[in-house]
């Protein structure tokens, strides 16, 4: 058995401004095992197959490359499983929330109101 470490609550609230700063600067962004392109798990392949059929472009986080992240975000989102999708810094929901988002159509109009939003925000910024 490994010795476990604990997290300083130092650590801890830099996880969290991390998170939050990551949830601030990505108005699409999901937390995932893998990457969209190699996912490490069917739940993350499948939320990041229907957020890329949405067509708009996204942020994700392989939170098996960030350990602090997949141990700290669920107990911030108070959701604990991956996926998460988050939009606009709210949580949407894990892989069953999206699929079903999707085959309603709520997923690609979410997204798609989202991702244009923010295109007039940055012309407006430049």
């Amino acid at each position: 058995l490994h010795d476990a470490l604990p997290i300083s609550s130092e650590a801890f609230m830099e996880t969290i401004e991390k998170i939050k700063q990551q949830l601030a600067e990505n108005p699409v962004i999901l937390y995932m095992k893998g990457s969209p392109k190699l996912p490490s798990c069917g739940f993350s392949a499948q939320a990041s197959q229907a957020l890329m059929s949405c067509g708009e472009p996204f942020a994700y986080v392989d939170i098996l490359q960030n350990p602090d992240i997949r141990a700290e975000l669920p107990k911030f989102a108070n959701w604990p499983t991956f996926p998460q999708l988050w939009v606009e810094g709210e949580l949407v929901g894990g892989c069953d929330i999206m699929i079903e988002m999707f085959q309603a159509g709520e997923l690609q109009t979410l997204i798609k109101e989202v991702a244009a939003k923010h295109k007039q925000d940055d012309a407006a910024a430049e």
